[in-house]
């Protein structure tokens, strides 16, 4: 049996700083830790200072999302796949992408493989996700699967979970930083949850200093968005797994003072 934290989107400094602080606290509750770090720099992408910063706090793998190529690091930090274990989506458009969108680990004995998929509606064009799923899961040797899937519709995260169900520890989607109500086991035993939540400013849009966004949605002009201050919150999600599906699933939840 396996016990995995994963938390949802890193978002700037604020996020990097409750990781950093809470994670250590209870990192020895959990067998393996998947940390998604899609907006870890300043908002946008990661960088070799949050990756150190999350690998240092007790992440075992930290995955992307549509802004993996944000920052020039992350290429170096790609091929470099012994110190930064890192998954960047696998359905890229290009197939020759720096990295690996798949990744399996060795934990208690047991296999976890770590996937990370990117959505299509409305999101910049990649391959299908599902069957670049149905592709990887062709393999016997992937032993445990979770699946981080990082889109903005609900309809088609839930699309690709029922899809998989019992062929996959867990689906649990990121992006859209709100944490979902709807934490399930499927039928045929997996996770899911439409999205994990975020980890970051806890008074703002999304991560965002609220004036920019309100800004924007006032004038319809393009305005720039900082990072919010203040106090942070850290969300994602819970997974027992045992045989290869899910037995337990629950939410996570912290918040500053």
């Amino acid at each position: 049996m396996l016990r995995v934290l994963f938390i949802g989107d890193v978002f700037g400094q604020p996020g990097r700083r409750v990781l950093g602080a809470q994670l250590p606290r209870i990192r020895a509750e959990f067998d393996f830790v998947i940390v998604n770090m899609e907006n870890s720099a300043g908002g946008f992408g990661m960088h070799r200072d949050a990756a150190d910063a999350a690998l240092k706090a007790g992440a075992n793998c930290l995955t992307l999302g549509n802004h993996a190529w944000h920052h020039r690091d992350i290429y170096a930090l790609m091929g470099d796949e012994t110190r930064y274990p890192i998954v960047r989506p696998l359905n890229l458009s290009d197939p020759g992408a720096p990295g690996l969108g798949w990744r399996t680990f060795e934990v208690r004995g047991e296999r976890l493989t770590v996937v990370n998929l990117l959505g299509r509606v409305f999101m910049e064009a990649v391959a299908n996700p599902f069957r670049a799923m149905d592709e990887l899961l062709e393999r016997d040797d992937l032993g445990h699967v979770f699946v981080d899937m990082h889109a903005e519709a609900t309809s088609e995260k839930m699309a690709l979970a029922w899809h998989l169900d019992g062929r996959v520890a867990a689906v649990i989607g990121t992006h859209t930083h709100v944490p979902t109500a709807d934490t399930r086991l499927l039928p045929r035993g997996t996770a899911y949850q439409t999205d994990a939540g975020f980890t970051g400013p806890h008074d703002s849009v999304i991560g965002s200093a609220p004036a920019g966004p309100i800004e924007r949605f006032l004038t319809e002009r393009p305005h720039r968005f900082g990072v919010a201050e203040g106090r942070a919150e850290m969300n994602g999600v819970i997974v027992q797994m045992e045989g290869g599906h899910a037995t337990h699933l629950e939410r996570y939840r912290f918040v500053e003072e």
